[in-house]
Order: C-alpha cells, then sequence, then structure tokens
C-alpha cells in the first residue's frame, strides 16, 4: 500500500493539530495518480451525462454558495483542483442518475447518496484518510446533491417523467457568528415573518436580547433579571413575547413585551432542576415546563386569566425539555432520557400520551423543537462531535438524525416564521452566539 494512503501526522501534544508538513508530504506523493484518477471520473461522468454546460452552470453556483468548503478541505490537504473535480464529478453524477430517484427531496438525496458513496468509494476513502470526520463528508455531499436537484425543479417537469414533481430540496445556510458572551443556551422566538428575537444569559446572569428586524440585527440590550439557567421564549400574537427562566431561588420566573414595553420579572413558583420549555397554541394561551426535583417533567399554564397550579406529568429527563405546538390545542415535548435518547410526550387536546422513546441514537444536550406545519414536527440537539443535529416528523414517520455541522456548545434553540423556513442557534466554542438557517 502507498504511503499516502496512511493518515496524516497528528500532533500527540494537541490531537486537533494535524500537521502541514504530513499533508503536504501526503498530497505530493498521492498527487498525480489521485487527481488523474478523480479526473478520470470526472471525465467519465460528463461524457455519459452528455450536459457539460448544465454541470457548468451548476458548479459555478456551486463555487459561490458553497466557497467555504474548498477552504475547510484545504485545511486537510486536499488541494483546490481536487476539490473541484470531485464536487464537479458529484455533480455529473447527480445529474446522470437523478432520475432514478422517487420519494421526498430529503429521500432522495439520501438514496443519492448512498449510491453515490457506492459508486465513488475511492473518493469518500480518500477524504477519510486525511481525516476528514464523516459526518462531515456525509454533509458536503448532500448539500451539493441539494443544490443540483434544486436547479433540476426549477425547470419544468419533463413529459416523459410522470406524476407531479418533487417539491425542491431545503439547503441549509453556514454558520454565522452573532457576537455577545453567552453564560447559557439561547432563546428564540418569532411574532412575525422576517422576526426573530433571541435571548440568552449574560456574563451577569441577567437576561440579555438581540432581534432581526427583517434587514439587520440589532446590538445585544440587557434586560435584567438574575437568572440560573438558560431562558425559553415564545410569541402568541403580533409584538407579544413571553420569556421564562429560573431564578436564584430556583422557582420560574416571567418577563413580557406588550408590544409598548418589557414587564417587571414576576416569580411564578415551582422548584425547577433544569431550564424552562414554553409552547403557545393560542393568542394568550402559555403551557410552560420544566424538571422538576424528582426528575420528571412539571407543567404549568396561563389560560388567558390565571396561572394553573404546577402538574407531575411523569418521566425520568436528564436534560431541559423542549416544546412545541403545531395546531390548536396540540403541544409536543421532548427531552433527553436515562438512556440519552429522544423521548416524547404529547397532548392532543384529550390527554395526555404515554412517554415514547424515539431512539436513533444518544444526543449529548438537550432538545430544540420548532413545527413548519400541520403535523410537521423539527427536532434539533448536539450529536456526539458537539455537532448540530436535526431530525424530523412528517406526519408519517419520524427520520435519522442528521448532522448540521458546527460546533456547539448549548442546547440548540429553533423556530419557524413561515413556510419552510427554520432558524437554529447555539452558543458556539467562544460563547457567541451562532445562527444558522434554512
Amino acid at each position: 500500500m502507498n504511503e499516502w494512503y496512511q493518515q496524516p501526522m497528528v500532533c500527540p501534544m494537541d490531537p486537533r493539530y494535524i500537521c502541514p508538513l504530513s499533508l503536504q508530504n501526503s498530497y505530493n506523493q498521492m498527487n498525480r495518480d489521485e487527481l488523474s484518477t478523480v479526473e478520470g471520473l470526472e471525465n467519465n461522468q460528463l461524457s455519459i451525462t452528455q450536459r457539460p454546460q448544465e454541470v457548468n452552470r451548476i458548479l459555478s453556483q456551486l463555487n459561490r454558495v458553497f466557497a467555504n468548503y474548498y477552504t475547510e478541505l484545504q485545511r486537510y490537504g486536499v488541494q483546490r483542483p481536487v476539490s473541484r473535480s470531485i464536487f464537479r464529478n458529484t455533480v455529473a453524477y447527480v445529474l446522470r442518475n437523478e432520475g432514478n430517484y422517487a420519494g421526498t427531496s430529503e429521500q432522495r438525496i439520501s438514496l443519492i447518496l448512498e449510491d453515490l458513496r457506492r459508486d465513488n468509494s475511492f473518493i469518500f476513502g480518500y477524504l477519510r484518510r486525511l481525516g476528514i470526520p464523516g459526518n462531515r463528508i456525509n454533509q458536503i455531499f448532500r448539500d451539493i446533491i441539494g443544490l443540483v436537484l434544486s436547479n433540476l425543479e426549477e425547470l419544468p417537469e419533463p413529459p416523459t417523467r410522470p406524476g407531479p414533481p418533487s417539491p425542491p430540496p431545503q439547503t441549509w445556510s453556514q454558520w454565522e457568528d452573532l457576537g455577545g458572551i453567552l453564560t447559557s443556551a439561547p432563546a428564540v422566538s418569532s411574532w412575525q415573518r422576517n422576526r426573530l428575537d433571541v435571548f440568552g444569559r449574560g456574563q451577569n446572569q441577567a437576561l440579555w436580547h438581540k432581534y432581526w428586524d427583517g434587514s439587520r440585527w440589532s446590538e445585544w440590550e440587557d434586560l435584567g433579571g438574575i437568572l440560573t439557567s438558560s431562558p425559553a421564549a415564545v410569541s402568541w400574537g403580533r409584538n407579544r413575547i413571553d420569556v421564562f427562566g429560573v431564578g436564584q431561588n430556583q422557582a420560574l420566573w416571567h418577563k413580557y413585551w406588550d408590544g409598548t414595553r418589557w414587564s417587571e420579572w414576576e416569580d411564578l413558583g415551582g422548584i425547577l432542576t433544569s431550564a424552562p420549555a414554553v409552547s403557545s397554541w393560542q393568542p394568550n394561551r402559555l403551557d410552560v415546563f420544566g424538571v422538576g426535583q424528582n426528575q420528571a417533567l412539571w407543567h404549568k399554564y396561563w389560560d388567558g386569566s390565571r396561572w394553573s397550579d404546577w402538574e407531575n406529568l411523569g418521566g425520568i429527563l436528564t436534560s431541559a425539555p423542549a416544546a412545541v405546538s403545531w395546531g390548536p390545542n396540540r403541544i409536543d415535548v421532548f427531552g433527553r432520557g436515562q438512556n440519552q435518547s429522544l423521548w416524547h410526550k404529547y397532548w392532543d387536546g384529550s390527554g395526555w400520551s404515554q412517554w415514547e422513546d424515539l431512539g436513533g441514537g444518544t444526543i449529548s444536550a438537550g432538545p430544540g423543537a420548532a413545527s413548519i406545519g400541520e403535523n410537521r414536527l423539527d427536532i434539533f440537539s448536539r450529536g456526539q462531535q458537539n455537532q448540530l443535529i436535526y431530525r424530523t416528523w412528517n406526519g408519517t414517520r419520524w427520520s435519522n438524525w442528521e448532522s448540521l455541522g458546527g460546533v456547539i456548545t448549548s442546547e440548540p434553540a429553533a423556530v419557524s416564521w413561515g413556510g419552510n423556513r427554520l432558524d437554529v442557534f447555539a452558543r458556539g466554542q467562544n460563547n457567541h452566539l451562532w445562527h444558522i438557517w434554512r
């Protein structure tokens, strides 16, 4: 076996650091054979696809949208000509084979990726040998496949292909750093289209606020209070925001924006051992959840005129809960169980379901939840490599977890303000607020 098949040299003092000389040596040894093989795959795909102009058009768009992927791969030793050949080969492969797959956009992307890995295992093996994490490789290729399919869906459906066209795949943005210094996970709410209000605990333990008004992000503002947990936030109407957190006395505390001013903090009692979660299924309705001293889920609601007492909803949770509503009298609540898996409980208007283990593997933090429509759920958490992971309920079944990359140091917070739009926030390694959206 040639030397360039070996892993790059990792620094024994810091395993995250890969020696650049080792990468360069690996590249020097593999460059001629590797590049010719990749280019051979590319040329073969182009000759079979017979759509070189389409390949070039999509590749040009890919170079703009995912320009950072060239830089990311180069850090592992993949020189730009090799990356370009790999990306071009992938675009050509999708154009050649996309007609062989049916289903939703996400299903088609997953099926194409599976076959791409099988047919071009040489490329995936090469990237793994350079030390690139498997989940990052998969996400890069998923993004490229999604971009190609999105371009195809913009064209009229060929008359020879029966059935309605599949909806265009939704691609995720790159992560962006929104600054601030957070000492907790963030919370987010939205009271109208293209409006986002984000909250977090600052270094002074007070609640801090930052908002997107449709054209720009505001500066951070201090809303006071002394919090011992991450906040939770929800909006039940235009220009209305309700924010909750755990105070120094371990009770639930509440603050709201009424369209004109922020209220004072109010103590709603209880003894919580986790950050709260909140949802709203109609105007002037609030359902708040938290973990109690017995590790069970506890619930308190505002019915428009008064607060209920706390009620015990059972279960044994090892994280803060997440809650979301996708319709009148519907609430879905999630948390991490003792087996580190995602657990789920819901209110259907007449009673609470039993807890169910949704499986799919372990999560390393509590979940975040959002909904883009009736009987649709979008759940986020942190994976074993501290990356953001994501799964959905499409009205029939749960998807598997998939990685959205990044390195996060808190539970994520998510919201949808319309259509298929999702905005997700988390604290990054630098304690700043980070944002990704679809």
